[in-house]
């Protein structure tokens, strides 16, 4: 694996790279299949406008998001793209066994050789129900909401560090000798010959990932899109946490973003309060599908509600082209990140499409 694979190069007049991460949102009146096939185009243009990655991220149960298996929709991706880097934003190891995500992230890299990332985190990525449901084992008996069963699925992730371990040992079959899977192999993997596997990334939006990534000398990954008042912290955490390893000399930081573009600074805003709209659901157990600008601008929020929209939508950077390039590159500045990956959260395809376009070309990325 080399540092290059996660160091990426700034394009056109960016000081950072710029990247995707793409949770593959459907809109009320669309379907999960426009919805991924949004997803395609959107790599597609990335690649063609020069941003450095496309990832995806693993959630569940949320009706108004289609990616609960980033990688079946990377593969999907991988052939139709060439160049970009593809990766998951990430996979939730707790969720899986690691021999799996082995595997899965094996055959990616058969695939689609060198530009295959495996970004993982420690959160379920959804509520503690659908936890249980993705995370059944023989410790756990049967029950209804409020029972130990939901009690313990809360606390799977307490054993990460080693999940991590065991997921590490079977991308590089090198158990020890002696070990109980020191005669399984991953496979696609090192067992069939010399090749490259995808370079590790840990994720968080709080400090443990963070001193974690630091510790092993691991590329980190911060959620700031739905995490921002800890971005800082997080990441001062990360640096100071680091030790060089033979993945990287140095510490690497990337930071997910909200933001959106638009023609109109008025039609920005419009769309992200779909976004914003869609959390405030969230938040209050009313999961749904991305409303349309038209209800979201409709909709009477309550007091609570409208302090919740103003505050995450003070994290969410939009505007036009340039406004949304002046509030990237001073989140930059503030924050020291290494790289920049956009999410753009709105109810239809064309305007998340329209939104990189214009912020490729507020940086003068190239095509």
């Amino acid at each position: 694996m080399d540092a290059d694979d996660i160091r990426g190069t700034a394009n056109g007049d960016a000081q950072v790279p710029l990247s995707v991460l793409d949770l593959v949102t459907v809109g009320q009146g669309r379907t999960a299949t426009q919805a991924l096939a949004t997803s395609v185009e959107i790599a597609k243009l990335a690649e063609r406008r020069g941003y450095h990655r496309h990832w995806v991220a693993e959630h569940h149960s949320m009706p108004g998001v289609a990616s609960s298996s980033p990688a079946v929709i990377l593969a999907h991706l991988a052939a139709h793209t060439e160049r970009i880097r593809l990766g998951s934003g990430g996979v939730m190891l707790p969720n899986h066994a690691p021999l799996v995500i082995a595997e899965q992230f094996g055959t990616l890299e058969a695939l689609a050789p060198g530009r295959v990332d495996l970004g993982l985190g420690r959160a379920p990525g959804t509520d503690g129900a659908t936890a249980a449901a993705l995370r059944r084992t023989d410790r756990l008996n049967e029950g209804a909401v409020g029972s130990p069963l939901l009690e313990r699925s809360r606390e799977l992730g307490d054993d990460f560090p080693e999940q991590l371990a065991e997921l590490t040992r079977f991308l590089d079959d090198d158990f020890p000798d002696g070990h109980p899977y020191a005669r399984i192999h991953a496979v696609p993997g090192p067992v069939q010959g010399p090749s490259g596997r995808p370079p590790v990334w840990l994720l968080g939006s709080s400090g443990f990932s963070a001193r974690l990534a630091g510790v092993l000398g691991l590329p980190f990954a911060f959620a700031h899109h739905f995490s921002a008042q800890n971005t800082i912290p997080a990441l001062d955490l990360y640096r100071a946490s680091f030790r060089p390893s033979a993945v990287l000399d140095a510490p690497y930081a990337l930071i997910g973003v909200g933001a959106l573009a638009a023609d109109d600074p008025k039609e920005a805003y419009r769309q992200v309060l779909t976004g914003a709209l869609s959390m405030v659901r969230l938040r209050t157990g009313r999961p749904g599908l991305i409303p349309t600008p038209e209800e979201a601008a409709a909709y009477e929020f309550s007091a609570a509600e409208r302090d919740f929209v103003d505050g995450w939508l003070s994290n969410v950077v939009h505007g036009t082209g340039d406004e949304v390039r002046a509030g990237l590159d001073d989140l930059q500045k503030r924050t020291g990140a290494d790289e920049l990956m956009i999410t753009a959260n709105a109810h239809g395809g064309d305007a998340r499409l329209r939104s990189y376009e214009l912020i490729a070309d507020a940086y003068g990325l190239p095509g």
